[in-house]
């Protein structure tokens, strides 16, 4: 693992113009593993016109020679896979295993999708007497998270590549090695000077500075729904378009024909993989009044498995964040059945599996995002009272039912308000459209969905 001194502009490591540099840290043992530069407005704007300069001719790249350079670009990542999960190891704090099975692999299998789309997608169209264009919105400020570092570049980048869309991209400080990698790996892929630029440093200074150049055509950013809110309003003034994936408060429902152990051991899982760090986590299990106390018994049981398994979060803040939403659980009068706000070891940014039960609608960890291995479990009364709490919150990111047959799961989920809807365990889909109703978001990731985003339309008509 190795970090460079500079940033990656116009196709080469260059010095950032300031001094200022970020320390990245070993979650797990709070050990400073790396410097990498505080980029500053200066940087972004030698960034920013890189990529203008270099979007005309990448623009007009046929698809064909587009999909050739994502298909090397995936083959790049294939071949640094065993690197990339070590360095996500090192500066997230994710068990190897889970690094190289998702953090890895799923970034590889997304960059692949795109290869695919970039040669196959019509980027011209026939409607009547009109010949419709799919053309490239332009500059790309990619503004991504510390939870899945690989995966929100990729997720990002690629379909803006495949587009004809230059990027600049402003990771978060948690995670700047692994955004490193990705742009050594572009570099090994052939993709032309300035169509790919990363500069890392500290979101109120380089993310903002980036958000609001007014070189940049489209803000593609995922974190928070407070950020989000800033950063539409900034692009909202500046007429400029925006795709944001935002916080998630899921709901697992549980209906009373399902498989109540596979439910809630799969639910569990879920809410601890990643050690919570999921925006589409579904961290509210709803169980019906009758089966509420089995539900708790197995969840308790399932949560204690996980002790000995699940990572540190990603940093101090983070972890003071978590502890602070369990202490105002109990605060409220949820019940506590596993874990607690007590750290489980003396060093590291650890969090213990926690379960709350006897959890109201009403009650903040029922309504606000942790970003903890945190399970809240409340129960329903029947149907529309389970509809009733599974949308009452301000986000629609991500969810979850259960049920005997997947038709009547199906039934339930599509009175839900929310993006997406695992089906009885429904396996992830890199082709499927991912993002959020309401409060978690505008636009789509993944799939023909994800390119669209990245696409401007124009109209000839004849």
């Amino acid at each position: 693992m190795k970090a460079h001194d500079g940033l990656y502009i116009d196709g080469a490591w260059r010095p950032a113009a300031t001094t200022e540099v970020i320390e990245v840290v070993n979650p797990a043992d709070e050990q400073v593993i790396a410097h990498v530069p505080a980029a500053g407005a200066p940087d972004v704007d030698a960034a920013v016109r890189a990529a203008r300069a270099a979007l005309p001719a990448w623009a007009a790249t046929p698809p064909a020679e587009r999909a050739a350079r994502l298909a090397a670009l995936r083959d790049a990542l294939v071949a640094r896979k065993d690197e990339i999960a070590e360095t996500v190891t090192a500066e997230l704090g994710s068990p190897l295993q889970f690094s190289q099975a998702v953090h890895a692999a799923v970034p590889i299998a997304v960059a692949g999708s795109y290869a695919e789309l970039a040669a196959t997608h019509s980027f011209e169209e026939k409607v009547g007497n009109s010949t419709v264009l799919h053309e490239p919105v332009g500059v790309v400020a990619a503004i991504t998270p510390w939870n899945y570092p690989l995966h929100q570049i990729v997720a990002k980048a690629a379909p803006a590549l495949a587009a004809g869309c230059t990027i600049v991209l402003k990771p978060a400080e948690d995670t700047p090695l692994t955004a490193q990698l990705f742009a050594e790996a572009v570099h090994e892929a052939g993709v032309p000077a300035g169509v790919f630029n990363l500069v890392t440093g500290l979101g109120p200074v380089a993310g903002q500075a980036l958000a609001e150049h007014p070189g940049v055509d489209l803000v593609s950013f995922t974190g928070s729904t407070a950020v989000g809110r800033q950063i539409g309003a900034a692009a909202g003034a500046a007429v400029k378009r925006v795709a944001l994936e935002l916080g998630g408060k899921s709901a697992n429902v549980i209906l009373p024909s399902a498989d109540l152990a596979r439910a809630v051991h799969v639910g569990v899982a879920n809410v601890m993989s990643n050690s919570g760090q999921t925006c589409s986590a579904w961290t509210r299990m709803l169980v019906h009044r009758d089966r509420y106390d089995e539900a708790v018994g197995l969840a308790r049981t399932a949560a204690a498995k996980y002790a000995d398994r699940i990572g540190p979060l990603v940093n101090a803040g983070q972890r003071t964040r978590v502890r602070g939403y369990i202490e105002k659980g109990i605060a409220e009068g949820a019940r506590l059945v596993a874990g607690g706000p007590e750290s489980p070891c003396e060093k590291g940014y650890f969090v213990s599996p926690t379960v709350f039960a006897d959890v109201t609608p009403a009650m903040t960890i029922a309504q606000e995002e942790i970003f903890g291995p945190v399970l809240s479990i409340l129960r329903y009364d029947d149907e529309d009272d389970a509809l009733r709490i599974a949308n009452g919150t301000v986000y629609g990111l991500a969810g979850a039912v259960w049920a005997g047959d997947a038709a009547e799961a199906e039934a339930f989920a599509r009175r839900m308000d929310t993006g997406q809807v695992d089906i009885n365990g429904g396996r992830f889909n890199p082709l499927a459209p991912f993002g959020g109703y309401k409060q978690s978001g505008v636009g789509r990731e993944l799939g023909a969905h994800g390119l669209t985003e990245y696409l401007q339309t124009k109209s000839l008509q004849f």
